[in-house]
């Protein structure tokens, strides 16, 4: 009651004094904490929250009266904690992401960029009748009927076809 009837005797007093800002925190910090923490449930985040609205009202401590800083503490540390939680948000998301596509060593990574290199060389090095048939067989998983239809030869075309860029990408890339 004592600190309470302090404060309520200053309320035309300036946040910006010492002494009602040193009431103030006295009076809100520890409230205000376990709102924080047991809305959430991590104490480390809701300390630095709690400390965070302080340092604000401190800053704007002109602009906030006595009888209107303990609900801008409230927003303030609320509205800080939320900031924390959309920002691990999107690291987790984020770190999801490279977990993906880089939990490969450099070794893989250069092995596999090389193979592409490969790859790409004895693709273009076929003849383009079965260049096409390759593509549009292995990548866009056309069938060979499809294919004879589509260029207008017959299914046993598009097989030699296949077989003989099956044989010359074997040859030209070691591995397959």
């Amino acid at each position: 009651m004592k600190k309470t009837y302090l404060l309520e005797v200053e309320l035309n007093k300036d946040v910006c004094e010492e002494r009602i800002y040193n009431t103030i925190f006295q009076e809100n910090s520890k409230i205000i904490f376990n709102h924080i923490f047991y809305k959430y449930g991590n104490e480390e985040k809701a300390h630095d929250a709690v400390q965070e609205a302080f340092v604000k009202l401190w800053e704007n401590c002109a602009k906030v009266p006595p009888r209107k800083a303990k609900s801008y503490l409230y927003t303030v540390a609320n509205n800080l904690y939320l900031n924390v939680i959309k920002a691990e948000k999107v690291r987790l998301k984020y770190a999801d992401k490279t977990l993906k596509t880089t939990n490969e060593t450099p070794e893989f990574l250069l092995e596999e960029s090389q193979f592409k290199e490969k790859l790409n060389h004895a693709l273009n090095s076929l003849p383009e009748n079965q260049r096409s048939t390759f593509l549009l067989n292995r990548i866009d998983g056309m069938k060979y009927a499809q294919i004879a239809e589509m260029e207008g030869v017959s299914v046993k075309a598009i097989e030699k076809r296949m077989h003989l860029a099956l044989k010359s990408l074997r040859e030209k890339i070691d591995g397959i």
